[in-house]
């Protein structure tokens, strides 16, 4: 085996770290502080310090076909979106058909990571651990930090004045599980994040009352897009994307709104962002609108105040006899077993190339994996970024020059205040962001070469859904099943819902679909020259 990398948490990014340190010919050991794989997937029915939560009822997001790794594709008769149980139930097949547990050590806590004195030099860490009780240090060549950003609640108790009267329960939305005690009960929940939302349309079945409290709204999208097909797969789309980046800003802000209101009037709804035209993340809730039409759901903007028994709005509504409120105010992150100054080498601010590496480090071995958040899934952006970090730290692929990192570092930060309206945002273009990390270690797909030597696969690349196989067609860690697996895709994702056959599957034909498109202004030019 080659250099000594730690890996720091064993969920998805860690697994997929680990799988890369092998391809590459590292030396892998994994900390991890549970007793199993799946970090935030690994369910429990309680909260616990230091380790992200997920309630029972968590279905996936993403789509199966869209959130594997590369070359593991699910089986076939998995739901197109999965409860928690199916994805935990895949990571933990993955670790062991790619035999992964063997470089985990469980239960592990890491409690210290430091350079060593020669680090100007060799780029090594000390890494100190603790296990029942006993600590150990040990040499690593190399650190991948893969706990994620689920893990402390931000809680802004001050941001509501009056909080400390209330004589109702308020906690973060990291513990809640289920709705077991909410029966009969006035529930407020305050944000319109993906968790407040499920959290809120689960309790509306049974609580007494639900209000949603937003600041800023949201658009909301649902799962089942249009036809019927995962959103996913019909919105992440190489040539789409190429559309709507390219398109003059007002058009394509026009674009965006137009589709996004597509399903009903957020205005309507109380539900329209402040800014309509930043791309912050949608949230994805089938259910929302319609419990908001039934009445079993309230939106109301932000609070003004917290009474022993009310809540009083910034519109001077107040919700009467509250007895429980929930703070779905998302999470900030930290790092306690590393100092602050290597991450944050700027204004405090945390400072990252292509949010993975500080650029201000002597020698580029620590790596972040999974400190990102891209309107696609989590699975394929880990090991696309561990697959470059451990060629980094490996020696085999080069950063630029730190003046280099840290104006992309700024043109970024440009960028997510643009589109996003937060420099500081972890969001990002998933196909743009998945391509400049694919092309560093010549992993993206060449789609002049592709539409010359392989037409019907690149019809399938650039106008189908940007699917993880495409990242593993060429360049290392090359698998050889990855143009079967993107011909039959829709295959897969079909599958699962073929318990009554009535026909055969009806799949999307998406270059038929523009070109359709592409056929209007030619029959509008017919029509006026023959008028004329």
């Amino acid at each position: 085996m080659g250099k000594r990398v730690a890996i720091i948490g064993a969920g998805v990014s860690g697994l997929a770290s680990i799988r890369a340190c092998l391809e590459e010919g590292l030396e892998p050991t994994c900390f991890e502080k549970s007793d199993g794989v799946g970090g935030l997937w690994k369910f429990s029915d309680h909260a616990e310090e230091g380790r992200g939560s997920i309630y029972q009822s968590v279905f996936t997001n993403s789509s199966k076909e869209m959130m594997c790794f590369p070359d593991f594709p699910y089986p076939d008769n998995y739901p197109i979106f999965m409860h928690r149980s199916k994805l935990q139930e895949y990571i933990i097949t993955f670790a062991k058909e790619k035999n992964l547990l063997r470089y985990i050590r469980f239960k592990t806590l890491v409690s210290r990571i430091k350079k060593r004195p020669d680090f100007s030099v060799t780029g090594q860490w000390d890494v100190v651990t603790e296990k029942d009780g006993k600590q150990e240090s040990a040499v690593f060549d190399g650190v991948i930090i893969c706990t994620g950003h689920h893990v402390y609640p931000n809680l802004p108790k001050d941001d509501f004045p009056g909080l400390k009267e209330f004589k109702g329960k308020f906690f973060h939305s990291k513990e809640y599980k289920g709705p077991e005690g909410f029966k009969g009960k006035r529930v407020l929940v305050i944000g319109l994040g993906n968790s407040g939302c499920d959290i809120a349309t689960e309790l509306s079945h049974t609580a007494a009352q639900v209000i949603i409290s937003s600041r800023s709204g949201s658009w909301i999208i649902r799962r089942v897009w249009d036809d019927g097909f995962p959103w996913d797969m019909v919105f992440l789309k190489r040539f789409d994307n190429f559309i709507r980046n390219n398109l003059p800003t007002f058009i394509s802000d026009w674009c965006y709104v137009k589709k996004m209101n597509e399903r009903f009037k957020h205005e309507n709804y109380g539900l329209m962002p402040l800014d309509r035209t930043l791309r912050k993340e949608p949230v994805i809730n089938d259910e929302l609108p319609a419990r908001i039409i039934c009445g079993t759901i309230t939106i109301k903007p932000n609070v003004k105040e917290v009474k022993e028994t009310s809540v009083v709005f910034q519109d001077g509504t107040v919700f009467e006899a509250v007895d429980i409120i929930i703070f779905a105010t998302g999470y900030g992150y930290a790092y306690p077993f590393l100092d602050e100054s290597i991450l944050k080498s700027r204004n405090n601010e945390m400072t990252l190339f292509k949010n993975v590496f500080p650029p201000c480090l002597e020698k580029s071995t620590l790596a972040m994996i999974g400190f990102i958040q891209a309107l696609g899934a989590a699975i394929p952006t880990v090991d696309m970024q561990s697959r470059w970090a451990v060629r980094v730290i490996k020696g085999t692929c080069s950063l630029p020059p730190v003046s280099d990192m840290m104006h992309d570092i700024d043109e970024k930060m440009k960028m997510r205040l643009k589109w996003f309206g937060n420099s500081q945002a972890l969001q990002t273009d998933y196909i743009v962001y998945m391509d400049e990390i694919a092309s560093f270690i010549g992993a993206k797909p060449n789609m002049f070469w592709l539409f010359l030597t392989d037409p019907k696969l690149a019809v399938e690349v650039y106008f189908g859904p940007c699917t993880p196989y495409q990242f593993r067609l060429t360049g290392p860690g090359k698998w050889p099943g990855a143009r079967n697996a993107i011909l039959t895709q829709w295959d897969r994702t079909l599958k699962p819902m073929q318990t009554r056959i009535v026909g055969p599957p009806q799949k999307p034909y998406p270059l038929f679909e523009w070109l359709k498109l592409l056929a209007i202004p030619i029959i509008l030019i017919a029509a006026f020259l023959a008028l004329n």
